[in-house]
């Protein structure tokens, strides 16, 4: 059974910091429910390249400098959701990323007959940090490695094609501890609005299980949550089976 046989269509809201592993539970949550994961981002992109009146403004605006608006964030997610392949819920990835579309959330949602679920991933800052500078990438073929998780076959080797992995600029330990201290800033406010209003927020400890097992407290939260979600629903490891 899908979201869509549900009482109502949910839209669940992914927060986790960089190497909390949020990309890879969205998935997870798509393969599971069947429905899609939608970013801004993506979104904001899609616009601009099919050229339609709100991709004329966002180039207008990147032209000039200027940020995109909350209100034409907002715009992109209402018509997002109102699309077919949204009618049994979504995954949010990237939003909101500010307390004003947090507050423009709610009503939106609401208001189409939708309801929330803020799945929130913990992990401790210090394991973030061993996770994310641990990572190696292949100069040549763009495979990525990890000395903790992911070694290559050979110390500093590409397995592919033998070239010397390096450091991404974006997994140095300054620029990671750099981002992590934006997100803390950035996103706290986000999970104490939603927490202080109410809203049915899941927080799950990220930091030490294998994906698959975080993904498992994440289904079991979710069922808690969503009605009309039975027991016998796949798990991680049968659906990357």
């Amino acid at each position: 059974m899908a979201v869509g046989e549900a009482r109502q269509p949910v839209a669940f809201v992914m927060f986790g910091s960089p190497g909390s592993g949020k990309g890879t539970q969205s998935k997870f949550l798509v393969q599971w429910l069947g429905i899609p994961q939608i970013s801004t981002g993506d979104m904001l992109r899609d616009h601009m390249r099919r050229g339609t009146q709100i991709g004329r403004d966002i180039a207008g605006l990147m032209r000039a400098g200027s940020l995109v608006s909350d209100d034409l964030v907002n715009e992109l997610v209402r018509i997002r959701i109102a699309e077919p392949d949204c009618s049994r819920g979504v995954i949010l990835d990237g939003y909101p990323r500010t307390p004003e579309q947090a507050e423009a959330l709610v009503p939106l949602l609401n208001g189409v007959g939708w309801f929330e679920v803020v799945i929130h991933l913990a992990v401790d800052y210090n394991i973030v940090v061993s996770r994310m500078t641990g990572r190696r990438a292949c100069p040549q073929c763009g495979t990525l490695y990890n000395a903790l998780t992911r070694p290559p076959l050979r110390e500093g080797i590409c397995d592919v094609d033998g070239a010397v992995l390096a450091v991404r600029d974006d997994d140095r330990e300054d620029v990671v501890r750099q981002r992590l201290d934006q997100y803390e800033a950035r996103t706290r406010p986000l999970i104490d609005y939603f927490r202080n209003t109410g809203a049915r927020l899941l927080e799950v400890d990220a930091s030490r299980e294998r994906p698959e097992a975080v993904f498992e407290r994440i289904r079991a939260g979710v069922m808690g949550i969503v009605p009309g979600l039975p027991d016998g629903l796949p798990t991680a490891q049968g659906m990357n089976s």
